[in-house]
């Protein structure tokens, strides 16, 4: 917090390069500096007028870096930019983040109050997706069931990363975030997301989506093995794209081994561009193999065009396909053919909210999200999802 007219900035910085949000009071303006050996550039400017006492904030999502500021009725984004900063610098590379610390300060005389510094959180949250055992039971520790979640940052979806939260079944209102997940791939630390992580034995098995280098020229699977507890603290794991029955993109992965074989739930998707066209299809290993061996597809849905969100569930016995279909505006269920029973008698939101179902106790329990989107006007599409819990009566 200040209480003069003097410039402030905050952001990363070291070895000659820094990231700096900054706001002049006297110039009414509010910018994103860039500075590197070859010089210091303002890459984008926003009139503000920021009256003292205020929060002032900047967020570095992927490349994305975004200012902000709270006058006391909520953090509001004065500006981003992406495209400018990485020309100048790829915040994604270990060997620049390395060098790089949190640094803020004034310049001329001004009064700071308290400063924070840390991870950030998220603008919304999406595509929950229960951590659970091989056989498909969820995982479920000291009463509290556990599940990943893609945070949404202050952007597309590069500028998002994948997390794992909590969900106190004692009071479902208590969510709490317990570990942040990174991947680093192609020599750089992306935020890649929508995926599942597996407890089997002593290790488990994590699958997600490359969001996170995302521009429109597809979109695939991955995977790692870790023996590492991936589910409490921040962690940077190698991982490999996981060879799928398809010749298209693939996102939404879900994993369960069904008498004895693996089998795998995902999107498929032949196009992005000029619109997004995506389908839920599904796969299996031999049995007896490991569930990245041999994959062969069992069948698709070619009759949709906007249906993803997929997840293997067993009801009454038998093991289904469930899936979210924007245009119809219903969740598809299918067979471990992919041959369409029915829907499911559940409320559909806004966007395209995954059939997230889990059974607790004597009742179904389906966690999933909204498109509500945060501050779009100056943020763009991607910041969206609030965190929904529905309960079969």
């Amino acid at each position: 917090m200040l209480d003069d007219r003097a410039p402030v900035v905050a952001g990363l910085a070291g070895a000659g390069v820094s990231v700096l949000g900054t706001y002049d009071a006297a110039a009414g303006q509010a910018g994103i500096e860039i500075t590197t050996p070859g010089g210091t550039t303002v890459v984008k400017t926003a009139p503000a007028d920021l009256r003292a006492p205020f929060g002032f904030a900047v967020v570095v999502n992927e490349n994305a870096v975004t200012v902000l500021a709270d006058r006391g009725t909520g953090w509001q984004p004065l500006l981003t930019e992406r495209d400018q900063v990485r020309a100048r610098v790829d915040l994604r590379d270990p060997a620049v983040l390395g060098r790089l610390g949190y640094t803020y300060g004034s310049r001329g005389p001004a009064r700071l109050g308290r400063v924070r510094a840390g991870y950030f959180g998220q603008a919304g949250v999406r595509d929950p997706h229960v951590v659970q055992y091989a056989d498909g039971r969820p995982y479920i520790r000291h009463g509290k069931l556990y599940l990943t979640m893609t945070n949404a940052g202050l952007g597309f979806f590069q500028q998002a990363h994948w997390a794992v939260w909590t969900l106190d079944l004692a009071d479902p209102a208590k969510l709490e975030q317990v570990a942040t997940l990174f991947f680093a791939r192609d020599g750089v630390v992306l935020g890649d997301h929508a995926g599942q992580i597996i407890r089997d034995g002593d290790r488990f098995v994590l699958l997600m989506s490359s969001w996170g280098d995302f521009s429109f020229n597809g979109v695939h699977v991955r995977h790692a093995v870790t023996r590492a507890d991936v589910l409490s603290g921040v962690h940077v794991l190698p991982t490999e794209r996981l060879p799928l029955p398809t010749t298209v993109s693939s996102w939404d992965p879900a994993l369960t081994k069904i008498d004895g074989r693996w089998h795998l739930a995902f999107v498929e998707s032949p196009a992005q561009q000029p619109a997004f066209v995506f389908h839920p299809a599904l796969a299996a290993a031999p049995r007896g193999a490991d569930y990245d061996e041999g994959l062969t597809l069992l069948g698709a849905d070619l009759s949709v065009k906007q249906t993803e969100g997929t997840i293997l569930q067993r009801v009454g016995g038998r093991w289904y396909v469930f899936a979210s279909d924007g245009d119809a505006r219903e969740y598809p269920v299918y067979d471990l053919g992919m041959r369409k029973l029915g829907k499911l008698n559940a409320p559909y939101g806004t966007n395209i909210p995954h059939p997230m179902l889990v059974r607790i106790g004597g009742s179904w329990w389906l966690p999933t999200f909204d498109g509500t989107q945060y501050a779009e006007d100056v943020l763009g599409y991607g910041g969206h999802g609030d965190f929904i819990l529905m309960r079969s009566s």
